[in-house]
């Protein structure tokens, strides 16, 4: 479950398990003590948990790092609170760090570290390992995980990669995670984010200018992140910016779908250059221009600035088209039959403003699949390419070439329907027609694509997304709730 937008308002900085090292170092250096900052976390845990549950039998699993120390300390305010709370350790904390003084601190009872004691506790909290393990988790560990009933874990389930969101070995699914100053990648990205169950972020002490240092590149993306068009008093539909989608001669629901997105992403005008085929079109949209101009013509109009190819165009179209629109220098947003057209070779790509490929069309395109590491393979796309890179998927990654990253949650798992892919193209180049720059437009197309269709409801299809965007417009542009992170 995705935190609260709300909640990340001024957060929006997700950092690598690495990062976050650095973070508590550089808070220390800044004069915060390591023991607050544990003292800190493990409040944060058994506020979480008092907030949540009745008290129960409570079992604390910890590590001998600093994952465990908040587990003590967390063990020890709930024990104060009249909860019953034993401690089974994995192994003793390293001697003189601060987890060992968390733990000198525990008066309560010590169990064995053993799926038995697991399973007679009501509420498992998982202080074993933090997001930065490296190593698959052991069988024995796995065996204790696994057999808790209720799980809350202390910055993520034990096993799960924080930089990636993947599992090591084994990961339980937890209830409630309980994370700090920042969430990691791990939080967001599959299959970490079902494990987390609800996800709860904590202060614990930590000033913000610890980033000033670190540099963050990754970022959940949230409204924020990136600031809409605003129209001018005297805006008139050219200054809004011209989008002109490639239509080919059979799927052309596809061409159609884009273009009543950009229409409702607000470009001043559409057009879909019909390859022959206009009749076919002109019986859709009404404010939608159709044109069977041969592309030479099209492209000497230098107000047609903005392009769509690939939804629904063909192979053969794509590789007649795409070069020629390159090399006009014109803003080209490539999806769909683009990843057939050129598999293999990401430099015919060189001069896109974004691509939007799925894992299949990512996989057909880069020659491998985006793997166990959907942030690096974006990334490494984004730099071969020179392009926007928008990884689509239900944890959607936005990569540009200059190494910014962002990871969308926004999308409801009803959207994974046939056109959506489409509408979110029109989208994108709705937004860049108004000026966007393409990181802001992939990355804004990609939170609105998710947010109409949550707006929509289950039983979307396609052709319910444009008009649900016009309400997500609305919603992003009157909030109050989101203010710019300060990034």
């Amino acid at each position: 479950m995705t935190p609260d937008p709300e909640r990340l308002a001024g957060r929006a900085e997700l950092l690598t398990p690495q990062q976050m090292a650095r973070a508590d170092a550089a808070a220390v250096a800044l004069g915060v003590p390591g023991p607050v900052l544990m003292e800190n976390a493990g409040r944060a845990v058994a506020r979480a948990v008092r907030a949540r549950f009745t008290p129960c039998r409570t079992l604390v699993v910890a590590g001998p790092g600093n994952n465990g120390g908040d587990g003590y300390v967390a063990a020890r305010l709930l024990a104060e609170q009249g909860w019953p709370v034993a401690v089974a350790a994995l192994a003793p904390p390293r001697e003189g760090s601060d987890a060992q003084g968390a733990a000198s601190r525990w008066r309560g009872a010590a169990v064995p570290f053993s799926p038995a004691e697991a399973a007679r506790a009501e509420l498992l909290i998982d202080a074993v390992f933090g997001a930065g393990l490296t190593r698959d988790v052991e069988p024995a560990v796995a065996d204790v995980l696994r057999a808790g009933k209720h799980v809350v874990a202390v910055d993520v389930p034990s096993g799960l990669d924080g930089a990636t969101g993947q599992v090591r070995g084994f990961a339980p699914r937890a209830a409630l995670t309980v994370t700090f100053f920042r969430l990691k990648p791990g939080h967001l990205l599959l299959p970490g984010r079902t494990l987390c169950g609800t996800t709860v972020l904590a202060d614990i002490g930590l000033p913000a200018r610890v980033l000033q240092g670190i540099g963050p590149a990754t970022f959940a993306n949230l409204p924020g992140l990136w600031t809409l068009p605003a129209l001018a008093a005297d805006a008139h539909k050219y200054a809004r910016g011209h989008v002109t989608i490639l239509g080919g001669a059979v799927m052309t629901g596809a061409a159609r779908l884009a273009a009543a997105a950009a229409a409702r992403a607000g470009a001043g005008m559409v057009t879909i250059a019909a390859a022959g085929r206009g009749d076919v079109y002109r019986a859709g949209d009404p404010g939608v221009i159709v044109t069977e101009a041969p592309l030479d013509e099209l492209l000497a109009d230098g107000r047609r600035l903005v392009w769509v190819c690939g939804p629904g165009l063909g192979i053969e179209a794509v590789q007649n088209s795409l070069p020629a629109l390159l090399a006009a220098g014109r803003t080209v947003v490539a999806d769909a039959d683009v990843f057939s057209a050129f598999a293999g070779n990401p430099a015919a790509l060189r001069g896109c403003a974004v691509l939007t490929p799925h894992a299949g069309e990512f996989a057909r395109m880069f020659g491998a699949p985006s793997g166990n590491d959907r942030l690096g393979a974006a990334r490494e796309a984004a730099r071969l390419t020179g392009a926007v890179v928008l990884l689509k998927g239900p944890d959607t990654v936005i990569a540009a070439p200059d190494g910014r990253a962002a990871i969308n949650a926004s999308a409801p798992p009803w959207l994974a329907t046939a056109g959506a892919g489409d509408v979110l193209s029109g989208l994108i180049a709705g937004l860049l027609a108004q000026g966007l720059a393409a990181w802001d437009a992939a990355a804004a197309g990609a939170w609105l694509h998710g947010e109409a269709a949550r707006l929509a409801g289950p039983g979307l299809v396609a052709s319910d997304l444009p008009a649900a965007l016009t309400h997500a417009l609305d919603l992003t542009t009157k909030s109050a709730a989101y203010p710019p992170p300060g990034l």
